[in-house]
This record gives structure tokens, sequence and C-alpha cells, in this order.
């Protein structure tokens, strides 16, 4: 059986393609986020309804390989420990467990020769996808994701079957695709979110916080005018080169698409909404800020590209090393030659806080 399309984690180890040397854009949104932390866990975490129990159980869903989960685990960690002390609590009671979540695939060896010596919490590994139950029932009192929402359970069916109106014969993506293409992937990114906020509501305690962080793009934005999807037309546009090029088969281009998708802020509260089983306390956009995190430079872009699609690509398109190096070349030089940095601002960063609510 084939295994799941987002089931290809990121480069691992620490060489020069890894995702643990080319994702600290995403650190200064982790940073960021951690002001909204501070204030879920100060505001709405009923510590002492959880202290009895002596643990406190943190996940982060789609970890990766480090470094930026364990910056992420301790803000959650230390908003905890203030909210004990503003309460007269002694946070050294409580033990802290956290779980690192993601693929089988993914390099938990290097995550864990990672992991800070100086770490006031058990560490595990939870090797699965996040559109399922990973846990036990009412166990996890904190859970955590960030720049991981965007990735589908799989590519929608539609876009890969020639007798569909949403075939996407060409393409690799939906933003300049027919608007068939484009409603497939709204709706199985629909479809996932319901399957992830059922699983995590087996698996938060009642009163339990979720802080979510995703790449969006602006409410009533077109989608081909969301820098994140421009700067993949463009390396769609590589692949259609190395087709004309004959370094490509046509029929392989056409049975290859991504398995993301870009949602709006207000798609997420709509899913969260009719899903029904957590309540958003908070969501908070870094509109204004979003365009410092992405790198400067084509071939910056092109590296952090290359750390989240190579196993993607090596195992959908077959290719070695010598086709990675020269797309992502060719990447590079056309961000390079491109208009798509004014487009940077059109994409945001959400955190959104959601607090389970019901006991369905």
């Amino acid at each position: 059986m084939e295994r799941p399309s987002n089931a290809y984690p990121m480069n691992g180890g620490e060489g020069p393609h890894s995702y643990s040397r080319n994702s600290s854009g995403q650190r200064i949104f982790i940073d960021r986020a951690c002001k909204l932390i501070q204030e879920a866990v100060a505001e709405h975490l009923d510590i002492e309804a959880y202290s009895s129990s002596r643990a406190f159980l943190v996940a982060d869903l789609g970890c990766s390989v480090g470094p930026n989960t364990f910056y992420a685990v301790s803000n959650v960690l230390q908003a905890v420990e203030q909210k004990c002390h503003s309460l007269g609590l002694d946070s050294q009671i409580l033990e802290f467990q956290v779980f690192f979540n993601d693929h089988v695939g993914n390099d938990f060896n290097t995550l864990f020769r990672s992991l800070p010596p100086d770490r006031r919490y058990h560490a595990a590994g939870v090797p699965g996808s996040f559109y399922g139950r990973l846990f036990p029932k009412s166990c996890l009192h904190f859970v955590y994701s960030s720049f991981a929402l965007h990735w589908l359970s799989g590519i929608p069916k539609e876009v890969q079957d020639k007798s569909s109106p949403a075939w996407n014969k060409g393409r690799i993506f939906y933003p300049s695709a027919n608007e068939e293409v484009i409603n497939a992937y709204a709706a199985q990114f629909a479809k996932d979110m319901e399957v992830f906020l059922c699983a995590r509501a087996q698996e938060v305690v009642l009163g339990g916080l979720m802080v979510l962080s995703f790449i969006t793009r602006l409410d009533g934005a077109p989608h081909s005018q969301v820098f994140v999807n421009r700067s993949l037309d463009l390396l769609e546009s590589c692949l259609v080169d190395m087709v004309k090029k004959g370094t490509l088969s046509e029929e392989r281009l056409d049975e290859f698409n991504l398995p993301m998708y870009y949602a709006s802020p207000q798609e997420m509260k709509e899913a969260v909404e009719r899903n029904g089983r957590f309540s958003i306390k908070k969501m908070v956009e870094l509109v204004e800020e979003s365009a410092e995190a992405y790198p400067l430079t084509g071939k910056m872009i092109a590296s952090t590209w290359r750390a989240a699609l190579e196993g993607l690509l090596k195992e959908k398109m077959q290719f070695g090393e010598e086709m990675l190096d020269e797309l992502f070349d060719l990447f590079a030089r056309k961000h390079d030659e491109s208009s798509v940095f004014k487009f940077a601002r059109e994409s945001s960063i959400t955190s959104v806080l959601l607090e389970r609510s019901t006991t369905n």
C-alpha cells in the first residue's frame, strides 16, 4: 500500500540541505508566538485542576528534527512554571512529559541527539500521522503545532483522475489551476482538519489548550497572489523546463502534485466551528511582520524548499542528487529574476489558541 502523501519528512541530519540548517525563518515566528502561549497559559489554563496528578503532558505535533521544536517546548514549559509561581504553587512538584511527534520516517535520531542537556522534562518520540489518534484518551494538557498543518493527509483524488474536471494536468499545485482543482484542495483541507480536531478532542483533557501556528493567505486574497504559492509556481515552471529539455517526462510531471494547502484564517475558524469540540480563545495574525522571516535571496529560498521537498521528489519523481541540484539551482535563479518577493506580505503567519470545551 502506498504511504500517505504527507509522510515524507523534512530532510534529516545536519547537512547543507537538512531541515535543521534551513529553518531559521520559522524560529522568528516561534519566538513571536511565545507571547500568545504565555497569555494562553496565564488566562486559560486551570493548572490547579491538574496539579494533583503531578504530571503535565505536552505534545508537539509535526516536530521535525529540531532545533525549533525545543524552543517551542521551552516556551510552553516556562509559561506553565510562571503560572504556578503566580498562584503560589511549587512548579518543582510537576513532572513534565513532552511527546515529539512526526511521521515514522522522521529523523528522530538527530532530534534526540540534539535534546538540550539541561532540559527539565522527560522526552519521548511518537511516530505517526497527526491525522489520526496518537495518544490515550484525555491525557494531554497542552498541544502545540507549528508550520505543519498546511501538509494534507493526501493529494485530493480528483486532481489525479484524468476523467475529472479537477485533473491537474501539467501542474504540481493548485494556485494557478482551474477552480475545480482549488476546490478539491480546499475540501481536502476541511476534511483533514475535521479528522485532526476529532482526534485531538479524544486526547486533550477538558480545559486543555492547543496553540496552532501555520502559514495562511490573507482572508479574501487570491491563492495565486500568496508568496508561498507564487514561489511554488516557480518550482512548477522549473519542472516544466526540465520536461522541455527532456530531463523529465511529461507523464511523470502530470502524475506529481504537492500535498499542501495554505488556508485562510477564516477557513481555519470555520473548521473549528464545524467541529464544535474546541472553542477559539484567540487568533493572531502576524501580517505586517511576515516579510521579515522570508529569506532574501533565491538561493536561501531554494535551500528551504529543498529541505522540505527533497524526500517527496526523490520518491515520487525518482530524482537523484544531480537532478535535484539542477532543479533547485534553476529554482534559485528564477527567484532572483522574478518579482515574487513583493508578494511576501500577501502571506501571514496565524496562531490560534483553542481550548477543549466539550465532552463530545
